[in-house]
């Protein structure tokens, strides 16, 4: 048996793929748990991480962050939103009559790192929408991850295609968007013995100093 939060973990570390340079944000800890996956494969892949609690190379906010990006020299990033729609813009300033703390240069970074993986681990109609009520950042992803399917992005049709589910479900009935789907569409692959053993082992150590709440709910660790 594999926890969703492991198998989440083994398609981001397939989606970064060939990367030489990963960042990830504040309060990711799926995306970070697949880049560190990925990183014990390839160890010369760079990881850069906001929500390290020591060591963090980043000294002055996100300055740091921003200057890399516009430099090129990020190649995968990831982006949520309290609303996600079908062109693929994201919503992180209000949604419902509610508002949230900002985009925090989310525009700029979907604008200048070449692979923005959109994640967001709820999957309902609330937050995969129409259209959202406010754009805090347009842009072109390679994917959209959530906790129940995978979508690729379609650059030239702008339109998200769905890849795979996790577990089924309705998936079409729980997407407020609409998307292409092939005939027959496959099951998301489960993580293997390998990744088990490697997110289990020397990941979980990794991750528990700074994301020490999801290390315990999702390994025991204590």
């Amino acid at each position: 048996m594999h926890a969703k939060e492991e198998l989440l973990a083994c398609v981001v570390a397939r989606l970064i793929g060939a990367a030489r340079h990963v960042a990830v944000g504040a309060a990711s800890p799926i995306p970070a748990a697949g880049a560190l996956l990925l990183k014990q494969r390839n160890p010369a892949l760079r990881l850069s991480f906001l929500h390290k609690r020591t060591g963090n190379p980043f000294t002055e906010g996100s300055r740091e962050l921003f200057d890399l990006a516009g430099q090129g020299r990020i190649d995968v990033f990831f982006l949520g939103g309290a609303q996600i729609d079908g062109e693929a813009n994201i919503n992180l300033v209000r949604a419902e009559a509610r508002r949230f703390p900002g985009s925090f240069g989310s525009a700029f970074m979907y604008a200048v790192v070449p692979n923005v993986i959109l994640f967001r681990e709820e999957h309902s109609p609330r937050v995969l929408v129409p259209k959202v009520e406010f754009i805090s950042a347009a842009g072109n992803p390679v994917a959209l991850l959530t906790g129940k399917a995978l979508f690729a992005w379609q650059r030239e049709k702008r339109r998200f295609r769905l890849e795979s589910v996790h577990d089924g479900g309705d998936i079409r009935g729980e997407t407020g968007f609409d998307y292409d789907a092939p005939q027959a569409l496959p099951r998301t692959p489960p993580p293997g013995e390998e990744d088990l053993a490697l997110l289990r082992g020397p990941v979980a150590k990794e991750m528990a100093p700074n994301y020490p709440e999801f290390a315990r709910r999702v390994w025991k660790l204590q």
